[in-house]
């Protein structure tokens, strides 16, 4: 192995293991109220009666699971079980399905529309757990978030998934993932989060079909053994979904003059809200597009993503620095640049630079990977609290504004980050 890969591999690892699942465990677990801490904003002050959400606990939920299945430490797994204990006791809407978008600071239902962003997450953090756990009822979980998608959310006309519904599943007319967002029916981004879950539900449902029963059942909790055989029916149908959605960012979501992803849409494909470029999600894209077609296993599918892959990344290069980081996104219309270095956009761009390593042989990638993980580690993390900061501003200050852990600031990208090393 490259001797530069087995330094960032013991990196990462002690990153993992002695800073970012740390902090969630020591500072975030809320033992009043149950589950976790809503916030604690970039000052690292506590907000004990934040509301509690939905991608902040599916995260933690897929986080941990994850870091659990690689790591097989005692203290990740009960922290796993308590994040999928929580989230089925609080988010799961037990009389329509889904999932409420936010709780209160004592679980109780607070934003109960159904974002199906949110659903891709609950679906992935789900099946990572089944995966680590070998638990049938987190799987059953999984697939009927995922029939939820599936009836409320896919476009029979247009094709593709909408952004949001009422908790009954009655149009909504503020579709927005957030207030940043524009407010139109489809974007990259909700189908981005749900190709992901997409993928590793498919991942699971093979493993587990090729296995026919689980080979591991842990100590901590009452798991149910996977002990039957996952119909092939399910398989061959998710198999449909995802071979769909890998078509829908080749040939709708793709800009095909620029390369870069389009953002936002109408529910007939029609760009809408300008000319923007995410160069973190240009980044991810590439390679969690690229998974979805090796996970799916179809030769041809692959022959014909994988160049796409290749150019989604040359791409996002436009907001590479020369320090080996990654500004945000542009707006072309306006002449807007968001320079900011958000550490989710720093975390996907050494995955995607790592990736195209890895699969193509591309030297100069690997060093893209390793100066932005230089990066990371002089500006990002947090050595003194733990965890990462949100964001350095292009001047190099410090974003104290914005949460050390919160609605969107979860253990997620950059623990992600780590495992993908770990486990390539």
């Amino acid at each position: 192995m490259n001797e530069k890969i087995k330094k960032l591999k013991l990196e990462v690892r002690d990153v993992l293991e002695n800073n970012i699942l740390p902090f969630w465990m020591d500072k975030m677990i809320d033992q009043e109220h149950g589950g976790f801490y809503g916030r604690i904003d970039g000052k690292g002050v506590l907000h004990p009666e934040a509301e509690k959400g939905a991608i902040l606990n599916a995260r933690i939920l897929w986080a941990f699971s994850a870091a659990y299945r690689v790591l097989l430490l005692p203290r990740i797994q009960e922290t796993a079980r308590r994040a999928y204990e929580y989230f089925i006791d609080h988010f799961i809407d037990h009389e329509y399905g889904g999932v409420y978008w936010s709780v209160d600071y004592q679980g109780n239902p607070l934003d109960t529309k159904k974002q199906f962003y949110a659903i891709g997450f609950a679906i992935y953090g789900l099946t990572e757990y089944a995966r680590a756990t070998g638990d049938r009822e987190a799987l059953e979980y999984a697939l009927d978030l995922y029939d939820c998608i599936e009836e409320h959310a896919f476009d029979k006309e247009y094709n593709g998934y909408i952004e949001a519904c009422t908790r009954e599943w009655g149009v909504i007319e503020d579709m927005r993932l957030s207030e940043l967002d524009a407010n139109y029916p489809k974007s990259q981004n909700t189908h981005l989060h749900i190709i992901e879950p997409y993928t590793n539900l498919l991942r699971c449902l093979k493993e587990l079909h090729a296995k026919e029963s689980c080979d591991y059942v842990p100590v901590i909790g009452s798991v149910i053994p996977m002990s039957i055989s996952i119909p092939v029916e399910t398989i061959v149908q998710v198999e449909s979904s995802l071979r769909n959605l890998i078509d829908i960012f080749t040939d709708k979501i793709l800009n095909p003059q620029t390369h870069h992803l389009d953002l936002f849409f109408e529910n007939d494909w029609t760009r809408g809200a300008g000319h923007l470029e995410s160069y973190g999600h240009d980044i991810e894209c590439s390679w969690l597009l690229h998974e979805a077609a090796l996970v799916l296993g179809d030769q041809k599918v692959l022959k014909k993503v994988e160049p796409i892959v290749q150019m989604v990344a040359k791409a996002s290069e436009k907001g590479l620095r020369p320090d080996g980081s990654m500004i945000h996104e542009a707006n072309l219309d306006t002449g807007h640049v968001d320079d900011d270095l958000h550490w989710w956009v720093q975390a996907e761009n050494v995955v995607g630079w790592l990736n195209i390593y890895q699969y193509f042989g591309d030297e100069d990638a690997l060093e893209k990977t390793l100066r932005c993980w230089e990066y990371i580690k002089k500006n990002l993390i947090d050595y003194q609290s733990g965890e990462w900061y949100w964001s350095r501003h292009a001047d190099g200050t410090l974003n104290t504004v914005d949460d050390k852990a919160g609605f969107w600031k979860c253990p997620y990208h950059n623990s992600r980050m780590c495992l993908e090393i770990i486990e390539r």
